[in-house]
């Protein structure tokens, strides 16, 4: 998938089920690329479900850098990807949805642009500040988000304590807020199977966005 002249490409992956009711772009976080057995096993999953997937590369995970890129690199990205998902798949409804760093970058795209084919937003786990340093300064953009989010976040999750996330979302009209018991922010939580509770609550959200 080309980005822009400037940025070049990156690699994309598409899970689509010949059921598919809607595709979600899906976005890696800061640690770990498209690839990273989360991201695979959560496209599988919501396949398995129904929801086709479009999983992309942020720059810096293409070319095997640490430091995640900037925003406007991210906005471009995120905004590339939509584009191509639209053109691949016209006939399905269209979310937006991102794990950690990439749910945020997706959000801060759309309050700053008007794509009314994205129908909502999906957030894994939104990073809302960073470990042991409580704030709400990285929620002010979704005040600014003009579709419905869900929020999939952990009571343990280090980059959201549960009464701020849980703040913030009550501040939010369009958002859904739900709770994963001892997830931490890789919604790790002993045996139990995460993946499939991440899935049905995306699931149900997802059929009452296009109901």
């Amino acid at each position: 998938m080309i980005v822009s002249d400037a940025i070049g490409s990156v690699s994309t992956e598409f899970l689509v089920p010949a059921d598919a009711s809607c595709i979600f772009t899906l976005a890696h976080g800061a640690g770990a690329g498209m690839n990273h057995s989360f991201m695979v096993a959560l496209a599988s999953a919501l396949a398995d479900a129904g929801i086709g997937t479009l999983r992309f590369n942020f720059p810096f995970k293409e070319h095997g850098k640490a430091r995640a890129d900037t925003p406007a690199v991210a906005h471009a990205t995120i905004a590339a990807a939509i584009d191509h998902a639209l053109a691949s798949y016209p006939g399905l409804p269209l979310f937006a949805a991102g794990k950690s760093f990439g749910g945020r970058m997706t959000s801060q795209y759309l309050a700053l642009n008007s794509r009314p084919e994205v129908r909502g937003i999906v957030f894994y786990g939104f990073p809302l500040h960073p470990a042991g340093k409580p704030s709400v300064e990285r929620a002010t953009h979704l005040r600014d988000v003009r579709v419905p989010m869900l929020f999939l976040q952990g009571t343990r999750d280090e980059l959201a304590t549960w009464d701020l996330i849980s703040s913030v979302c009550a501040s939010l009209p369009l958002a859904t807020l739900v709770r994963i018991e001892g997830a931490d922010h890789a919604f790790k939580a002993g045996k139990t199977d995460v993946i499939a509770l991440l899935v049905r609550a995306t699931e149900d959200w997802v059929g009452k966005i296009m109901s």
